[in-house]
């Protein structure tokens, strides 16, 4: 029918580069030391950007995940079955090394480089980027205990990917499995029991309430030995290439993506080997909680940069009384102001990932130690509310699943929850603070180095180091741990972006972020007078 004609609808945003449209990220790679990896991020950045690539993302997240505990004649086989396109993507981020490239090929601005491709292909699809992450983050584990991890490390480290579970792989994804249905995260309350059987070796029996890609080939897995609470590396395939007694309940019907499987696992006499030393588990496993952590950042960054440009890219193809969306002030406000939020998250996930890397002395990892679980609670809380400003932008497109922000904005709360959510982080901060020392130095110093620069900067780095001192003479600070991580976390971000973000960015973030905003500050394209929204959307 001719009235159904479509017309003023934006094309497909696809076939660009998603690395080279990015300029902040182009940018603060190049400014951490990542400049060498500027030609295969470009190739990454196409890759992703691809419309074969985004219709992959799109079936992936379409086609459900399905659980076959047996197979026809009852053998317990306890596979997921994926949509095709999803092992295409997550073979594709492997190959281009957004698992484990850092500690591949470890130098200046290495994590740096891993963190971008992460973060490029986390943009379009996040759900494969779960079992990235762990398998990244499993490996300083491996690396420290080399008894256990020796072996694994390889298979790790290789950019090739067999979704199959079977034996002589040479290749191997991880995941972790800790919280239980009656302590979520107090793993202290866990259940699991580890009986020895000798040669470091124990049978596992008990449960865990979230387990994440459960396709994986191998896990650490919290449980209690003897000893108290341990760490255990549990395969799903034994030597003899017979099936742990790993039993997959069931698969959880998430809020989020649809294209990584998140389940509910017993365990039945799985064996494992000990991690380190029985009793503890919580402090062999944490550098693996703490890298996860910082991908949570990444990934809460990837989302916001898809629903900013989306939302741009909406704009500038759509017209509406007369001139087009981008043209309006109105609008323009708002996507400059979901370009700040976006700009400086990116500014500060790039800084923490060079914190990351291998040349890093001791101020920068007491600086990252606080920086990390900082910006973990800030950014990820962002997530959300950034995800449905950008949504809005679209109207009602974007409120549909046939555009990708609707997917964005139900993704975005669960890196707020993975790995800590807001109280377990604000807390975790305060303990770093009162018996970690040197963190509080190193962040104030990092922070302080913009000062001079802005007034208004000034004053509230001051107001700053008042409430830090605050707090620690609070009898009873926990009251105040989320209030006070919020502030150090923008604190953070704007002295990055004075110190490398071009002038309008930097000075419309101090403006809205640190000035005084009585009403609306909290929502996004409530900007001050004089900011130059049109100079930052053009950055988009």
């Amino acid at each position: 029918m001719g009235t159904h004609t479509a017309v003023n609808q934006p094309p497909p945003r696809e076939d660009v580069d998603e690395y080279a449209t990015n300029v902040a990220l182009v940018e603060g790679v190049a400014r951490y030391n990542g400049d060498w990896a500027h030609h295969h991020l470009h190739l990454t950045g196409q890759r992703v950007g691809a419309a074969s690539f985004i219709a992959d993302a799109t079936t992936a997240n379409r086609r459900e995940p399905v659980l076959r505990t047996h197979d026809r004649y009852g053998n317990r086989i306890d596979e997921v079955d994926y949509a095709e396109g999803y092992h295409r993507i997550i073979q594709a981020a492997i190959g281009d090394g957004a698992h484990t490239s850092a500690w591949a090929d470890p130098r200046p601005g290495a994590n740096v480089a891993r963190a971008a491709t992460f973060m490029l292909y986390a943009q379009v699809e996040p759900g494969h980027a779960c079992p990235v992450s762990m398998t990244h983050s499993v490996v300083p584990v491996l690396q420290a205990h080399p008894d256990v991890g020796g072996p694994w490390l390889e298979r790790v480290l290789s950019r090739s990917y067999d979704g199959d579970l079977a034996p002589g792989k040479r290749s191997a994804i991880f995941g972790m499995a800790m919280t239980e249905k009656q302590g979520g995260s107090d793993v202290r309350a866990n259940t699991t029991m580890a009986l020895p059987l000798g040669d470091g070796r124990y049978a596992l029996d008990g449960h865990k309430w979230f387990c994440s890609a459960p396709m994986s080939d191998a896990f650490l897995v919290l449980a209690h030995a003897p000893g108290g609470l341990s760490c255990f590396l549990v395969p799903r395939l034994l030597d003899d290439g017979e099936r742990n007694g790993i039993r997959i309940v069931r698969l959880k019907d998430k809020l989020g993506n649809r294209a990584n499987a998140s389940s509910e696992v017993e365990y039945d006499g799985a064996v494992g080997t000990l991690v380190g030393e029985e009793g503890r588990g919580v402090r062999t496993i944490i550098e693996m909680v703490a890298r996860t952590r910082l991908d949570c950042i990444l990934g809460s960054t990837a989302g916001m940069r898809q629903a900013t440009a989306e939302a741009a890219w909406h704009a500038r193809h759509r017209s509406a009384f007369g001139r087009m969306l981008v043209d309006q002030p109105a609008m323009r406000g708002v996507l400059a102001d979901l370009q700040l939020e976006a700009e400086a998250a990116t500014a500060v996930a790039l800084r923490l990932a060079r914190a990351h890397d291998s040349d890093a002395d001791a101020g920068e990892i007491a600086f990252r130690r606080l920086a990390t679980a900082v910006t973990k609670y800030w950014v990820c809380k962002r997530g959300p509310g950034h995800a449905y400003e950008a949504l809005e932008c679209l109207g009602g497109n974007g409120y549909t699943e046939d555009f990708p922000l609707a997917m964005r904005y139900r993704e975005q709360p669960v890196l707020a929850v993975w790995e800590g959510s807001g109280n377990v982080i604000a807390l975790d901060v305060l303990r770093a603070l009162s018996r970690e020392p040197g963190v509080w130095e190193a962040f104030d110093r990092e922070v302080a180095s913009a000062a001079g620069v802005d007034a208004t900067f000034d004053a509230r780095l001051a107001d700053m180091r008042r409430l830090v001192a605050d707090v620690a003479a609070d009898p009873a600070p926990d009251r105040r741990a989320r209030g006070l991580v919020s502030v150090l976390a923008v604190m953070l971000q704007a002295s990055l972006l004075l110190r490398t973000a071009p002038t309008a960015v930097a000075d419309a973030f101090i403006a809205s972020r640190l000035g005084d905003q009585p009403f609306g500050g909290a929502l996004y394209g409530a900007l001050p007078d004089g900011v130059d929204t049109r100079g930052i959307v053009e950055r988009i």
